[in-house]
């Protein structure tokens, strides 16, 4: 850490006759270091760590984020900042201390974990006149609003305004201030009017910062604190002594499902509020957060910040905004908000734990469930991870001690779990069997609500040429493409490559295309051919991309005005709907054909949770389960409700294959246009890798390069190699050998994921 590489800098540096100031700062590149810069005098009182400064870097200005000053005065030939960018601490000292961690677990730049944790909406946006380059920290995306309202004395003009400027002056009359969007509402483009207005001192106008608020539409009524069942209770009771002590425990709650999880979320966070202390919530998908947070508002009413990717960017910097100055005090995100500013952190809760989505799949490859628990043991907090399907390490940690488990073995009010049928579909070429469609037609007339589940949306699978047998199949990526009859196109779900359908055949020219295999698209329209009365919702990646479409969606099922749901996973987890009695999964199988150690592991998961959303209310549940192969033991252990089964099977096979929990990994992405280039660097990676560890002599297997199992994905040619390590310590200490001797490749692209999750 001397001084920026800059060979083409022409920034001067000159001996100083003030006391030396010398800052670390970090740059958000991909660079395995930070840089030291001298501070001018006129900005040394605002150059603070947890702010940003402009600083010289080759021949750009770029943003750095200050980590703290250094005492060491000797370091020679720095450079000037050229500015210091806000007024306002962005991060405090243990954030920082939390920021360094992660950057140091997943190898990642501490720059790029900064970048990561800050909003969007905080970039720099130049603000003309500015002598110093400072901006505040409402600077960029925030919202301000013009403000028209009537001064103190109106002056008599010299000459009447027009009509139209009369009506505009006449609602500012009324409503005694009113802002600039609302007038352009009633009158349309109205500038000309107030720029008289005000000119004639008849009005005056300022700029008002305002949030924008994600709840704004939002209308809950208040509920009250529920009666605990006793294992309810008794969980409570433990998670509020280790507030009370205010140290750090983790805890396993494990539940089945409709067992009560989210009561004991709100009464333990309310524990945490009355002794002061604040509280994070993370949820896997942002399908979950509409529910979630309007049980989490009814409760607590407001002091509610929500962070997730389907806000605007507007939105969720005025979020992260209002948690920095302490405006809230829970938090409810999907994993980036595991970065929330949120300061006297009591309690974290991580819902459905075992969710893969909590892993980031690119740029920092962090998993929130995991930062949850190492968060919670800086700010000595109670951290809570829920689910009725706990991930197999995280059984594995509460069988070993290093989790506190509660469980919650019943349903509140001693409900049932549902009956769950097998249908063996071998030989069939129906999508919905004779047993299933009973069921939906005795359910409907019942006036009770179904789900019906298929982990794959579009029309169908894919199409196949008649006359020479081929898929139709993305020129970009390795996979086939999927029919969505509504669009009218075959589409890849990785690169949205599309294609008008049913098109003709791009390998012989033939025209006659046929269906194979059923997707979400294809189940509603089949659907309603069973039942053309009913009304039937379809809530997939499809249905879900416009704004406000979850809760839309979600709410025509909490009110009644839907008799049946068919989705995708999105569907399987979380929610809570007391009149659903019938629950239909089809093609149960679907992600046990994944070549990827946890697919028994995620089948269980997924159907145990889509199952597990029958009979939530005073109405006993049913499900059918249909699958080509209904003997697997993780779709009859979910089917039975036997979890415990499944774990034992699972860990036996974990153990001796050497997988999670008894292994380490960290997986290499090795990618590129040209083929053959990423196959010899890729190769050239494993042996330096192999070499390394002999040199070391580590205990590390090294598994790879091979192709992996997406081979082309966006027009780019993929190889992955896969370290396995009984010590993660050992793991890291190669990984890192590795980044020390390893040269830059300009048009192959290395990535390295610790603690992989997708291995595709």
């Amino acid at each position: 850490m001397t001084r920026p590489d800059a060979p083409h800098d022409t920034t001067a540096t000159h001996h100083m006759t003030y006391p030396l100031h010398i800052i670390e700062v970090a740059i958000p590149l991909y660079l395995d270091r930070t840089f030291h810069y001298l501070v001018p005098e006129h900005l040394q009182p605002e150059a603070l760590s947890g702010r940003r400064a402009l600083v010289p870097f080759g021949r750009r200005q770029l943003t750095g984020y200050i980590l703290g000053s250094v005492t060491d005065t000797a370091i020679e030939n720095l450079k000037e900042i050229t500015g210091i960018l806000d007024r306002e601490n962005l991060w405090t000292p243990g954030e920082l201390e939390f920021f360094r961690w992660t950057a140091a677990y997943y190898q990642h730049p501490l720059g790029e974990v900064v970048r990561t944790a800050l909003p969007a909406g905080i970039n720099i946006q130049t603000r003309k006149g500015s002598t110093n380059g400072q901006e505040t920290l409402t600077g960029g995306k925030n919202a301000r609003h013009e403000k028209f309202y009537l001064p103190g004395t109106i002056v008599d003009p010299p000459r009447q305004p027009g009509v139209k400027a009369l009506e505009v002056l006449a609602v500012i009359r009324e409503a005694g201030d009113i802002s600039g969007a609302e007038l352009r509402k009633r009158f349309g483009v109205c500038a000309p009017q107030l720029k008289r207005l005000v000119e004639l001192g008849m009005i005056t106008v300022e700029e008002r910062e305002v949030y924008r608020d994600p709840f704004k539409n939002c209308t809950v009524e208040r509920d009250e604190p529920r009666r605990l069942h006793t294992h309810q209770k008794a969980a409570l009771d433990v998670i509020a002594d280790s507030l009370d002590s205010q140290r750090f425990t983790p805890f396993l709650l494990y539940g089945v499902t409709g067992s009560g999880k989210t009561e004991v979320y709100l009464q333990a966070i309310a524990h945490a509020l009355e002794l002061g202390r604040n509280a994070l919530v993370l949820v896997p998908e942002i399908a979950l957060t509409p529910q979630l947070t309007g049980r989490f508002q009814a409760r607590f009413g407001g002091g509610i910040a929500i962070l997730h990717s389907a806000l605007s960017d507007g939105e969720r910097y005025d979020e992260w905004r209002r948690i920095r100055r302490g405006l809230a005090r829970i938090v409810i995100g999907a994993r980036s908000a595991i970065f929330a500013p949120l300061d006297r952190i009591g309690i974290i809760i991580v819902d459905e734990e075992h969710e893969a989505s909590f892993k980031q799949s690119d740029g920092l490859r962090y998993n929130a469930r995991d930062l949850a628990l190492v968060r919670g043991r800086m700010e000595q907090a109670a951290v809570v991870l829920g689910s009725a399907t706990p991930s197999v390490t995280t059984i594995h940690a509460a069988d070993e001690g290093r989790l506190t488990l509660l469980e919650l073995p019943e349903r509140v009010e001693g409900r049932p779990m549902p009956q769950v049928d097998l249908v063996a579909m071998k030989g069939s070429k129906e999508t919905i069997s004779k047993e299933l469609s009973a069921c939906l037609t005795g359910t409907y007339a019942q006036g009770h609500q179904a789900i019906v589940f298929l982990n794959r949306r579009g029309f169908a699978t894919f199409l196949v040429c008649a006359d020479c047998g081929k898929p139709l199949t993305c020129p970009n990526c390795s996979v086939t493409l999927t029919y969505h009859r509504q669009r009218g196109q075959s589409l890849c779900h990785y690169c949205d490559y599309a294609v008008p359908a049913p098109g003709t055949c791009p390998s012989c020219g033939g025209t006659t295309l046929s269906e194979l295999g059923a997707g979400t698209e294809k189940l509603e329209q089949e659907l309603k051919g069973l039942l053309p009365a009913a009304r039937i919702l379809r809530m997939d990646s499809d249905t879900t991309s416009g704004k406000g479409s979850h809760e839309r969606l979600l709410s025509r099922m909490n009110d009644g005005s839907a008799d049946i749901l068919v989705g995708t996973q999105m569907i399987a987890k979380g929610h809570d709907f007391p009149e659903v009695t019938l629950v239909g999964v089809v093609n149960a199988e679907t992600s046990l054909g994944m070549p990827d150690f946890r697919a028994a592991e995620r089948t269980f998961q997924l159907l145990s949770q889509v199952i597990g959303r029958a009979g939530r209310g005073e109405n006993p549940g049913r499900v059918i389960v249909q699958a080509l192969d209904t003997e697997h033991y993780a779709i009859k252990a979910a089917a039975e409700h036997d979890a415990a089964g499944f774990y034992r099977q699972e860990l036996e096979f974990r153990r001796e294959a050497g997988y999670p929990p008894f292994a380490h990994l960290a997986a290499f992405a090795v990618s590129g246009l040209s083929e053959q280039a990423v196959s010899a660097q890729a190769d050239t990676t494993a042996r330096l890798l192999m070499q390394l560890k002999s040199e070391m002599k580590l205990r590390v297997e090294i598994l790879g390069p091979a192709p992996s199992p997406i081979y082309r994905l966006r027009n780019r040619f993929r190889r992955q190699i896969l370290l396995k390590g009984a010590n993660r310590s050992e793991l890291h200490r190669l990984l890192k050998a590795w980044r020390q001797r390893t040269a830059t490749v300009s048009t192959v692209r290395i990535s390295v994921d610790i603690d992989p999750v997708d291995m595709m």
